[in-house]
């Protein structure tokens, strides 16, 4: 399981120019990893982790296989948009397809890039895009509410649980705020994803700056970053033109040019690993001599649902996990050195997979 992260923002902000950047990234890793354009704006890239190289330098894999995430271009967003302005329409469907919205944010000077609004205040252009997403909701709970009206005559009790919800959300919307801030119960969190509400995506804020603000950002990023923790969204530091640059090197170039820019990592490093943050994602291992692996889960996932990851045999016959911390796999140099220490543990089907962990499944057929 990867996740879906849709690229959003204004004209004339790096959003296509991020992207490009993604996906040039992701055609020169296709020599040693999967790699596929779905449509000409959706990509797939690999998910960087050191840990991996790690495990599989240890284990002698013959074969690296990343876990990916898909990202999207979405069409560029206009006032107006939530009632079909520009490509509005378009717009809003593939944002409800997404996992998280990357809003990216222009936090650059340039006269010879025009803003669509004729200045550069990236708070506004975050709140010009909040704004059209919750008028989408608006407008579809009305509509939603206004069907449900015969079931709730007739006390259809998942009627009422919709109703609700929907009421809970149009309440925040209409005063103001997105219908993240609801706070949902346990019983209700499947009914609250099912609406597939606009405003209830988590946000990643990517602030695109200028080559020479890409290390510590500027008074723009600064702001961004205030409104972000506020919302209790996240935000990165990228510079899309030192990411398309990065894009066209090998690796030693790369490594090189990132010295001279002042620069430890890649951005799109920290775009993914902000992405996980975000989704509340971790990472299991599968290794042996074949191939080392790894495997995306949502915290709190139990071993049964992590195998079923790999396979819905896999979680059907579940039968234990044999697991080992990733730090007692490299300590001990291996899983038989691990095994030998007595550090691998089975598991049963109650156990809930840590991030890192490097684990063999044992089920019937």
């Amino acid at each position: 399981m990867g996740f879906k992260m849709g690229i959003v923002g204004l004209p004339n902000v790096g959003k296509s120019t991020l992207f490009n950047a993604l996906t040039k990234t992701a055609a020169a890793q296709a020599a040693n990893f999967p790699f596929c354009t779905i449509e000409p704006n959706v990509g797939e890239v690999a998910v960087p982790d050191a840990r991996l190289d790690t495990l599989a330098e240890i284990a002698g894999s013959k074969q690296i296989i990343p876990t990916r995430m898909t990202f999207v271009d979405i069409a560029g967003l206009v006032k107006g948009a939530s009632k079909g302005e520009g490509l509005g329409n378009q717009f809003l469907a593939n944002i409800r397809e997404t996992d998280a919205i990357a809003h990216v944010l222009r936090c650059f000077e340039d006269g010879d890039v025009t803003h669509v609004d004729g200045r550069v205040d990236p708070v506004a252009d975050a709140e010009t895009i909040e704004t059209e997403l919750m008028l989408a909701d608006l407008e579809s709970i009305e509509k939603r509410r206004a069907n449900l009206v015969r079931k709730l005559k007739g006390n259809d009790k998942e009627a009422q649980q919709q109703d609700r919800l929907l009421a809970a959300a149009q309440a925040a919307i209409e005063d103001g705020k997105p219908a993240r801030v609801v706070e949902v119960d346990a019983e209700d969190a499947k009914a609250w994803k099912m609406l597939q509400l606009l405003s209830t995506k988590p946000v990643l804020y990517v602030c695109n700056v200028s080559e020479e603000e890409a290390a510590e950002g500027n008074a723009h990023s600064a702001a961004v970053a205030e409104m972000a923790a506020a919302q209790g969204n996240s935000h990165v530091i990228i510079s899309a033109r030192i990411e398309e640059e990065i894009s066209q090197l090998d690796a030693e170039e790369a490594e090189m040019f990132l010295g001279e820019m002042g620069l430890e990592e890649p951005g799109l490093d920290r775009l993914i690993r902000a992405g996980y943050e975000l989704l509340h994602l971790e990472t299991y291992f599968t290794v042996g001599p074949k191939e080392a692996r790894a495997w995306t889960i949502r915290q709190g996932t139990s071993a049964p649902q992590a195998a079923g990851v790999i396979h819905g045999d896999f979680e059907k016959g579940f039968i234990r996990a044999e697991t080992i911390a990733y730090a007692d796999f490299v300590a001990n140099k291996g899983e038989a050195g691990a095994k030998e220490a007595g550090k691998m543990r089975a598991e049963g089907k109650s156990y809930v997979v840590k991030d890192g962990d490097v684990l063999h499944f044992l089920f019937n057929t």
